[in-house]
């Protein structure tokens, strides 16, 4: 049961760091959507562009709504951390730490964001959906 089953420090964690995922998923949604040139430069870097940045935009507003809505913030940080795992899988492996000049700024939101949503996650494992009658 969300909400409900976790401890009051518990919930108040959880909650911070829903907020900050969602804050730092969110803000990068405007660069997404208006095909900004850095977001421009990072996704046909990645070869992807723009539908890689397109479709990277619109899972990452589904996560936002998720980790936002109080019966869904487990599947929302889930959905996060795979996102931030293939942000950060792309600065280590094509992109560099470093992107245009941004001294790193966007691969330590992706970690933030990454340690964010695993701490929602661990915190709500028990409101994840149990596939194949394991978890």
């Amino acid at each position: 049961m969300p909400d409900t089953a976790l401890t009051r420090p518990a919930l108040i964690t959880s909650w911070l760091c829903q907020l900050t995922a969602a804050a730092i998923l969110g803000q990068t949604l405007f660069f997404k959507f208006t095909g900004a040139p850095e977001s421009r430069y990072i996704f046909a870097t990645l070869g992807v562009e723009p539908w890689g940045r397109i479709g990277t935009g619109v899972l990452e507003l589904v996560a936002v709504a998720l980790l936002l809505f109080p019966r869904t913030p487990a599947l929302g940080a889930v959905l996060a951390m795979g996102l931030m795992g293939g942000a950060i899988l792309s600065h280590l492996t094509k992109l560099g730490i470093e992107v245009q000049g941004d001294h790193g700024l966007l691969f330590t939101l992706a970690l933030v964001t990454l340690v964010a949503a695993g701490i929602v996650a661990l915190l709500r494992r028990r409101e994840l959906p149990v596939v194949g009658g394991h978890f």
